[in-house]
């Protein structure tokens, strides 16, 4: 028999909730309780953390009524999000479906206020999140809506878009404290950052999307194509993807912290080259103090936000869609979803179930979601048991 001998002062610490309050906030930006004890949630936030390496979790598939003509022929999904409860997707056609996720029940869908479009697309959702009871999300046409969880099918036009004066809304991203759009097809009007709070606008400018003006203007009539990303890392930081650049963006003085080039040498003639952008922006995402970006030679580079040092890289040939959450990467291939660590890009596994073709996904600290082309939305939960 093995006796650990403890001193009483490690002891009487480690009886202490604010320790494991500060330890789980420091690991994983807990703020609040989902168990009884700041002891309790860092042992669950630990196992689950433990399970997404070990591949230990349960699969299943979420589904949803058609629409009011009972079709839903033609509808396809391009944004999910999550919160501790629920899951939000983002339809082509403007709607937004949300789950349950521990009963995997359908509980609503909201819909855009309707109005004239420019392009069939106008109105697909380019980027929706969870602040606190409630709902917010975007269209392509630059209008941003909020519902409140709480009220089925209640929507409210925060912002009416203006695809002429603005450009087309790519994408958008936000928290309880700002809310950032990426805007392409017109220059230096990349940012449109508002206050979470007062949904007031606070800032229009940047030049990220700039060399993508053209193919900004394509998305009204063309989804397949990955033009930008914008994602809040932090609670003041943002980070920003094209094809040729990755770029971090302080969210409170509206300023960029740090930018660089990412590009590769293509022959346009027999004695011409021309540089062209080397990022696979759909793979690409930011989490908390990490972010992920694939080359077209299909090698992954983890970086840090705040200085853009590199962590580690990995071969992810193939890579089509990828996400990420504090520990892990996500990268979506023919063969189905690959999972990395990102500490040192170690390969792990590759996800059991074949979903075919995937036109969105996302992943936190519990869940991994992905839906394929067939509308099925696929659901992994590492949640500690």
């Amino acid at each position: 028999m093995i006796f650990f001998l403890v001193c009483r002062t490690w002891r009487t610490v480690s009886q202490s909730d604010l320790l494991w309050q500060n330890l789980t906030r420091r690991i994983w930006h807990r703020h609040h309780l989902l168990h009884p004890t700041w002891h309790e949630e860092y042992i669950y936030r630990h196992r689950t953390a433990r399970n997404f390496r070990l591949r230990r979790c349960i699969y299943t598939t979420l589904h949803f009524p058609p629409n009011d003509d009972n079709n839903n022929e033609g509808l396809s999904c391009h944004r999910l999000a999550l919160s501790d409860y629920l899951l939000a997707a983002g339809f082509s056609d403007g709607s937004v479906r949300l789950f349950h996720l521990p009963t995997r029940f359908h509980l609503s869908t909201f819909h855009p206020h309707q109005r004239n479009h420019l392009g069939p697309f106008s109105r697909a959702v380019c980027g929706l999140f969870f602040s606190d009871d409630r709902l917010i999300f975007a269209s392509l046409d630059g209008d941003i809506h909020v519902a409140s969880i709480n009220v089925p099918g209640a929507t409210r036009r925060a912002h009416l878009g203006d695809v002429v004066t603005d450009g087309v809304l790519v994408d958008f991203a936000g928290c309880n404290q700002w809310w950032i759009g990426l805007y392409a097809g017109l220059p230096d009007r990349a940012f449109h950052v508002r206050n979470g709070n007062t949904e007031e606008l606070v800032y229009i400018g940047g030049t990220l999307t700039n060399p993508d003006a053209v193919i900004g203007w394509r998305l009204l009539n063309d989804l397949t194509e990955h033009i930008g990303r914008i994602r809040i890392a932090s609670q003041d930081l943002a980070v920003g993807f094209t094809s040729s650049k990755v770029l971090v963006f302080d969210l409170r003085n509206q300023i960029t912290l740090r930018e660089e080039e990412v590009m590769r040498r293509i022959n346009v003639g027999e004695e011409e080259e021309e540089l062209v952008g080397d990022i696979n922006v759909g793979a690409a995402d930011a989490y908390d103090k990490a972010l992920v970006f694939v080359n077209t030679r299909g090698v992954a580079n983890v970086r840090h936000v705040s200085s853009l040092e590199e962590i580690c890289r990995f071969l992810a040939r193939g890579a089509l869609l990828g996400c990420m959450n504090g520990g892990y990467s996500f990268i979506s291939t023919r063969g189905g979803i690959r999972v990395w660590e990102l500490d040192h890009g170690e390969y792990l596994y590759i996800c059991r179930e074949r979903i075919g073709d995937i036109t969105a996904m996302v992943a936190d600290e519990r869940y991994l979601a992905a839906c394929g082309s067939d509308n099925t939305i696929h659901l992994w939960d590492f949640g500690a048991r």
